[in-house]
């Protein structure tokens, strides 16, 4: 039985989270079906669409596998997570998530190493753990703490606070807040835009962003630099502004109103 499905159109795969009589909680198994998708994603794809199937996105960690295990057990499934995490947080294509419903625990440390977020309408956000006597384990400390700061972490960890999609855009969690059922479709939407960037610029934009926001401020600068050296000296960049300077490209114009 798989815990994640997989499929892949136009270049864009679909992995989707499916145990939702468990709430997609995160088990063992859930986490290697993950793992195997990933792999087979950064072959085929060109950006991905993370989802939950049935009434919530993931519930986070399948507390039922940790209640009894070591301390060195759980070191080394959390080092798990980490793993498989970072393959998606550091791949050379980009991923979007879909959330609706629960976006709880581990599933908000799922979401958080996606490149971007969008949150349906029923979507809610926890961090339960001070709850359960636990601690984050999937990385959460790291990269969900960088997309709403420490203080807002350690409030939602402290207090119990549920965050609503509104409260997650404006704590910077999410990006883009859609209509009930309308994640998939929205981030499909711009995982096609996406596809159609330069593969160079988009792995700059996954890898270098990140790192040049963690390095110091002169680094940082110097970083940028190299790595907008590299990418405008290209073929392919250099073929995609000959297009723009001969109005063969579309301009950049105004939202609609």
């Amino acid at each position: 039985m798989a815990f994640v499905d997989y499929e892949i159109a136009d270049g864009i795969a679909r992995l989707t989270l499916a145990r939702p009589d468990k709430r997609n909680a995160m088990c063992d198994a859930m986490l290697a079906d993950l793992a195997a998708c990933v792999d087979r994603a950064a072959e085929e794809a060109q950006a991905v669409v993370l989802a939950g199937a049935g009434d919530h996105f993931c519930a986070g960690l399948d507390l039922a596998e940790q209640s009894e295990r070591t301390p060195v057990e759980s070191i080394e499934g959390s080092r798990g997570w980490h793993w498989v995490f970072q393959r998606i947080r550091s791949s050379r294509i980009p991923y979007f998530a879909a959330l609706h419903g629960g976006v709880i625990g581990g599933g908000l440390e799922l979401a958080a190493v996606a490149h971007v977020r969008v949150a349906d309408s029923t979507a809610f956000f926890a961090l339960p753990e001070g709850q359960r006597g636990i601690f984050v384990g999937g990385g959460g400390s790291v990269n969900v703490s960088r997309l709403m700061s420490v203080a807002r972490m350690m409030d939602l960890m402290l207090t119990g606070r549920v965050l609503d999609a509104e409260e997650a855009e404006r704590c910077d969690i999410v990006t883009y807040v859609t209509e009930p059922g309308g994640a998939v479709e929205k981030a499909t939407e711009l995982a096609k835009r996406a596809s159609a960037n330069a593969p160079l610029s988009n792995y700059a934009i996954i890898n270098a962003l990140p790192r040049i926001r963690d390095s110091g401020y002169d680094e940082g600068l110097f970083f940028e630099s190299m790595i907008a050296a590299f990418t405008q000296s290209t073929p392919e960049a250099h073929a995609r502004l000959r297009a723009f300077l001969d109005k063969r490209a579309a301009r950049v114009a105004a939202p609609a109103k």
